[in-house]
């Protein structure tokens, strides 16, 4: 589409006609010799009748005119509006704190196949489609062990966060499972973030066992940031030891942040989980609309430059064509030693 942004210029349209109205002229001298054939040397000039005279006058004004519109044209700076480019700018950030102890390597969930599979194996599968539904949001992600650690930051380029997670395995953080400082890491990450929601969803299959900082206590510092913490057990609530499956502090840690608890037995359950986050965590997309210009005040520019050289070319020509008689009948002749005009027809 093509727009003017300067259309005010077109008030410059009627200068040359307001100064010649209002700025005296100067008086030119000129020089003039009495001879009594003054009346053909005019015919002659004027090319034989005072019709064509004022069809040259018009014709002058006219190329004139055109010439300043075109130059105004150019002030008016016309511009090409390119169709709008858009962007989705990010209107929440997720961090993804995924468990990759020892125990996420027992095989008791099942794939879309109908196979056994690890635990972690299915989170992998489940987070990934989870992903796919997250256009508009920065993902990062989170491995933790016996320590965390940043796996991908926050970034829109989800297949490079899938890719990322695929890369994972179980025990490349250690054996032992330190969720809370997981969650300490995640808040230290959304320190640099600008995002009106902030949200942490962690998948883990054991109870904290190498932490520093207490879950529920990280909890709460993410609330006071408002960061909202929703966590995912996986695992088998009947096992012992140190790979028992603390349901109680995700519990907490999820009402502390504000979050939900969701339990996953297996795949199928895993997957519904993330159909419930995808309504808890409904979708937000923001996207901001750019339209480039592109500048086009060197055409009429470039129009004014070859129409003028054209008229000037034309008026040259019509000189020429209106001073061949003169030569031709040869009615004056200037004597070169005293300097008298002569009749010579």
């Amino acid at each position: 589409m093509l727009i003017l942004s300067h259309p005010w210029m077109f008030l410059l349209v009627p200068l040359p006609w307001i100064l010649v109205k209002l700025v005296p002229q100067p008086p030119v001298p000129s020089l003039a010799v009495r001879v009594p054939f003054g009346k053909r040397i005019k015919s002659a000039s004027s090319g034989g009748g005072g019709v064509e005279q004022i069809t040259r006058r018009w014709g002058k004004l006219i190329a004139t005119g055109l010439v300043w519109l075109l130059i105004v044209t150019a002030l008016a700076k016309p511009q090409w509006l390119e169709p709008p480019i858009e962007k989705t700018v990010p209107t929440r950030d997720l961090l993804l704190l995924v468990d990759l102890s020892g125990s996420m390597d027992h095989e008791d969930f099942v794939d879309k196949e109908g196979m056994k599979t690890d635990r972690l194996t299915a989170v992998k599968q489940v987070v990934g489609d989870f992903l796919i539904h997250r256009q508009g949001d920065r993902v990062g992600l989170v491995v933790f062990g016996s320590a965390p650690f940043l796996q991908a930051p926050f970034s829109t380029d989800l297949k490079l966060v899938r890719s990322l997670l695929d890369e994972t395995s179980v025990g490349m953080a250690g054996p032992r499972t330190a969720l809370g400082d997981a969650i300490g890491l995640g808040i230290n990450l959304f320190e640099n973030s600008d995002a009106p929601v902030e949200t942490i969803i962690a998948l883990t299959d054991g109870n904290d066992t190498a932490s520093q900082v207490p879950p529920v206590e990280a909890a709460r510092v993410a609330k006071e940031r408002d960061i909202r913490i929703h966590t995912v057990a996986i695992g088998d609530p009947q096992t012992v030891g140190e790979e028992k499956l603390d349901e109680q502090t995700l519990r907490d840690v999820a009402t502390t942040a504000g979050g939900k608890y969701f339990f996953a037995a297996d795949r199928e359950a895993l997957s519904h989980i993330y159909d419930e986050l995808d309504k808890i965590e409904t979708r937000k997309i923001s996207e901001v609309s750019h339209r480039p210009r592109r500048d086009l005040y060197y055409w009429p520019l470039l129009a004014a430059l070859l129409f003028s050289l054209v008229a000037k070319g034309l008026q040259l020509i019509n000189r020429a064509k209106l001073a061949a008689p003169i030569a031709k009948n040869k009615l004056v002749r200037v004597d070169p030693l005293s300097g008298k005009l002569e009749v010579v027809t």
